[in-house]
């Protein structure tokens, strides 16, 4: 009979020594370790539970870092959105303004001396065309409207004029 229960034992003893799930539970068992390996396995314990409380504050920040994120990238879109709008009100602007652009005005007042000197050549034609003829005199209130109108063509002309010369000269403030 104690060979059968030394038999048993073996085969017991066979059986835990082939399935290394139940040799390490045996091993590690807190009734069966040795007390070396139960200090190891205090260390073991402690670093284990600190690993599992530093993955859970990760695991917090991760979720925080996730929402930042999301509104980062909203607040990113939201301000390229306001910068394609400041743009669009600049080249907007730029458009309203561009007529009193220095280059505008200039090139204005250079068409403006050209158009007063043809409405000075053609008040001149107009006065020889009709003075020339045959016998047709203009009344002396013709002529001094015809004056009036010349002269005061004449004073917008050499007006314009002073002013484009000033501006070519580079006397007019602010322009250039």
């Amino acid at each position: 009979m104690i060979q059968k229960l030394i038999l048993d034992r073996k085969q017991d003893i066979a059986a835990i020594l082939a399935d290394n799930a139940l040799l390490n539970a045996l091993a590690q068992s807190p009734n069966a370790i040795h007390s070396s390996l139960q200090a190891s396995h205090h260390t073991l314990q402690s670093a284990l539970a600190e690993n599992v409380d530093i993955a859970s504050r990760l695991m917090e920040q991760e979720r925080r870092l996730a929402e930042e994120r999301s509104t980062t990238q909203a607040q990113l879109l939201s301000t390229h959105a306001l910068e394609r709008q400041w743009r669009q009100k600049q080249v907007d602007l730029d458009t309203a303004l561009s007529p009193f652009s220095p280059a505008s005005l200039y090139q204005r007042l250079g068409h403006g001396v050209q158009e007063q000197a043809m409405v000075c050549s053609a008040l001149e034609e107009s006065f020889l065309d009709g003075s020339g003829g045959e016998g047709t005199c203009a009344t002396e209130r013709e002529t001094a409207d015809w004056i009036r109108r010349y002269r005061e063509a004449k004073f917008v002309y050499y007006q314009r004029l002073e002013r484009k010369e000033r501006w070519d000269e580079g006397r007019v403030g602010g322009w250039r």
